[in-house]
């Protein structure tokens, strides 16, 4: 639901911004700060996961969300919409870090990263119900009928409380008792785990910002320059983001085999090279079969942060880890439409995406010199 909400806004912010007579950079800004209360909420929420419960706390976040988006609905102006995104995005920025810690300590460590890329798959599943259901619901309901759609995972919430219980190597870790913020400063706790976090900061900024850059501008640059209508740009989202899915499911495999770092090095080339790829391409056809694999090289990688961030840090952190380092990754990944969309109407789209691969090899760098492997480990 976080998936489908999030690309259901790029679809609708020209619908958005006739209603309430937005400006193009008021109409960008709710992305960006939707990903901005993202990050307060990482921090808020991943703390108190550590300390009071995977569960409970998940729930909260997703009760949170549910509500602003809702609320969304009932928008008059620019100024209320934005505040009702941003909290909405505090929830969304809480859920991320608590699901992945959850899944990571249920299953055993032969299988980590598969279920972590599993985890990263509902994501993906959202963003492809939002690319297919848009186009026909978006006429009949309108953008405020679409932000109603997204009170039901309220209703999930409820399911999650009461069928799910805390991970046992969680409830062994809770008998002691730790101070306040103990969480955040184990992120820096020594000199490697500091490397960590830095690392993890730029392959996660990196994701976010190539990810948002090109699927919250690609349905307008679509639309306006080579003549989509919104069917054939939701196609077009639809088919890349199966490319991503695709991705997603295979970096899981591959790094439960061969480990974390070659996964992400070979992924990251994979970027660079469809990146300068499509950056020349022109036809529609074409364009349709290199999303795909665009997708599957720039997003995949979402199936391997969830694995590295858990068994890099302890118990009593992991979950702050998830969600902090994460979302600081979102926040300046959010800069991605801001920064895509100046390139874009400064030179051209195609310009935008050949500069995207350069953020790639910032990537590769930091993977080579920063992340560590650790392939089978078990859990702190």
């Amino acid at each position: 639901m976080d998936g489908f909400d999030l690309l259901i806004l790029g679809f609708m912010l020209s619908a958005i911004s006739a209603d309430l007579n937005l400006t193009p950079g008021q109409a960008g800004s709710l992305v960006t700060w939707t990903l901005i209360g993202a990050v307060a909420g990482g921090f808020f929420f991943g703390a108190l996961s550590d300390r009071y419960g995977r569960i409970r706390v998940l729930t909260w976040t997703i009760v949170l969300f549910a509500v602003f988006t809702g609320l969304c609905a009932f928008a008059q102006g620019y100024w209320d919409l934005l505040v009702y995104r941003t909290i909405a995005g505090i929830g969304l920025g809480g859920e991320f870090g608590i699901g992945m810690a959850l899944a990571a300590e249920a299953w055993p460590a032969r299988h980590r990263a598969r279920v972590s890329s599993y985890v990263a798959l509902g994501w993906q599943v959202g963003v492809l119900a939002a690319a297919l259901l848009t186009p026909l619901l978006l006429p009949m309901i309108g953008w405020r009928g679409m932000f109603l759609v997204g009170v039901i995972p309220a209703l999930v919430a409820w399911v999650i409380r009461n069928k799910l219980h805390e991970p046992e190597v969680f409830v062994r870790k809770q008998r002691v008792k730790q101070p306040r913020f103990h969480a955040l400063r184990l992120l820096m706790a020594n000199a490697a785990t500091t490397r960590v976090s830095i690392g993890m900061i730029v392959l996660t900024s990196v994701q976010n910002f190539g990810y948002y850059g090109i699927m919250i501008w690609m349905p307008s640059f679509l639309s306006k320059q080579l003549g989509f209508n919104l069917t054939k740009s939701s196609l077009w989202t639809a088919v890349t983001v199966l490319g991503m899915m695709a991705g997603i499911w295979v970096f899981g495999q591959l790094a439960d085999r061969i480990g974390r770092k070659p996964s992400f090095i070979l992924f990251q080339v994979g970027s660079v090279v469809m990146l300068l790829t499509y950056s020349q391409l022109s036809d529609p056809t074409a364009m349709l079969w290199a999303g795909a694999l665009l997708g599957l090289f720039v997003n995949g990688m979402m199936g391997g942060y969830g694995a590295v961030m858990s068994e890099a840090y302890p118990t009593e952190a992991r979950a702050t880890a998830q969600n902090v380092l994460f979302n600081i990754g979102r926040a300046i990944g959010g800069l991605g439409p801001i920064v895509v969309g100046a390139v874009a109407m400064a030179y051209s789209f195609q310009v935008a995406i050949a500069l995207l691969a350069a953020i790639y090899v910032l990537d590769m760098i930091a993977t080579a010199l920063l992340i560590p492997e650790l392939k089978g480990q078990e859990l702190q």
